[in-house]
């Protein structure tokens, strides 16, 4: 595995866990998530640049702000969209065509 594939892994896990804990914690845990949404929104948008990172920042912020939702793991999800479930090739895509002469 690619060494920033399993950086960007083991913070996402981390990060999740950090969410999940503060659901965890009767009476405060909602005030938690007031502080925690927008310092996880900052650092899915620094670990993911782009319209992905922005949409996945804005999911996750309205992911820890919600009550009861912090069981989502949020930066897992989408470090899997990256590596694993998104297709790298655009459609419409000019392609050449290979042709074999016998």
């Amino acid at each position: 595995m690619n060494t920033n594939k399993k950086k960007l892994l083991i913070k996402g896990l981390v990060y999740d866990a950090i969410g999940m804990a503060s659901g965890a914690v009767p009476l405060v845990g909602g005030f938690l998530d007031l502080l925690w949404a927008p310092y996880a929104a900052k650092k899915m948008s620094a670990m993911y640049p782009g319209k992905k990172g922005k949409l996945a920042s804005a999911l996750v912020f309205i992911e820890e702000i919600l009550p009861f939702s912090d069981i989502i793991p949020t930066f897992t999800l989408m470090w899997l969209y990256t590596f694993l479930w998104q297709n790298d090739e655009e459609f419409g895509e000019l392609r050449p065509i290979e042709v074999r002469v016998k």
